[in-house]
């Protein structure tokens, strides 16, 4: 299918659903699906919706309300409480299922509060590939994705975020902060502290597509071939830095960045 022909069918299915929550993180894929929604769906009928905890990163938020505020709708946040789940907490290859459930759960109660009728969330046709038991919670919920519908992919969506003026267009990928932490290991606000702060710490060295991988004692990090000379040239700073936040080991993956690394062991 012709790329803007996809546009046209994403913009049709937008449209007939008539009211919709949209789950907004601030990153790319659903920063252009809430654009889209804007276009076909009356402003009274729309609103985005971030949801916070432990394993969202710490500043995503003010950039998520920047964003909503640039585009033009509504934008209200809830807490969610994933940690408190003894299924997500501990970790296993399910993990995303139980998050998804949480999270989608308290979006389908703001979305009947607020009288709308469909909750919307951003997952493109390239997801497909991936190993998603979050998917699983999704069609228990009745959750719509209407990028996946439309057969949109990660890079037709940056493709048309950059046609619409979106600011975050060649935003790195992200994801929360738990995809960090190897199965099995137990999903702690402390953990999920201490990986937040070594990957700040890495992006504020200029790293922008990057990754810090979880593996208890040992860390690992993943970038893309631009990034391994600016490692290098870190490389005493970086361990000095990421041995006093508890990692006894550091390492650099040579495979580099890719999305779903954590689960090549469950393939």
């Amino acid at each position: 299918m012709p790329v803007q022909s996809k546009l046209l069918r994403l913009k049709r299915i937008l449209s007939e659903y008539g009211s919709c929550l949209v789950a907004f993180s601030g990153g790319v894929d659903s920063s252009f699906l809430l654009k889209a929604c804007s276009l076909v769906i009356p402003e009274e009928k729309l609103l985005a919706v971030t949801a916070v905890s432990a394993t969202y990163p710490e500043g995503e938020i003010f950039k998520a309300r920047d964003l909503a505020k640039k585009i033009g709708v509504r934008l209200e946040v809830i807490r969610t409480s994933e940690l408190e789940i003894a299924g997500f907490a501990g970790n296993s290859a399910q993990r995303c299922y139980f998050c998804k459930k949480e999270l989608f759960s308290r979006m389908l109660k703001t979305a009947k509060e607020k009288g709308l009728k469909f909750v919307l969330d951003a997952g493109n046709f390239s997801d497909k590939g991936d190993y998603r038991p979050g998917e699983k919670a999704k069609k228990e919920l009745g959750i719509k994705s209407p990028l996946c519908d439309a057969g949109i992919t990660k890079e037709e969506v940056r493709a048309f975020s950059k046609l619409l003026g979106l600011p975050n267009w060649d935003k790195p990928s992200s994801a929360c902060l738990a995809s960090r932490i190897a199965y099995g290991i137990k999903i702690t606000p402390s953990v999920l502290k201490r990986v937040g702060r070594a990957e700040s710490y890495l992006a504020s060295l200029g790293l922008r597509q990057v990754r810090l991988r979880h593996h208890g004692s040992l860390c690992r990090i993943e970038t893309d071939i631009l990034g391994i000379p600016r490692l290098m040239r870190n490389r005493a700073k970086i361990v000095d830095k990421f041995k006093k936040l508890g990692y006894n080991y550091v390492t650099l993956d040579l495979e580099g960045y890719r999305t779903g690394s954590l689960n090549e062991v469950i393939k």
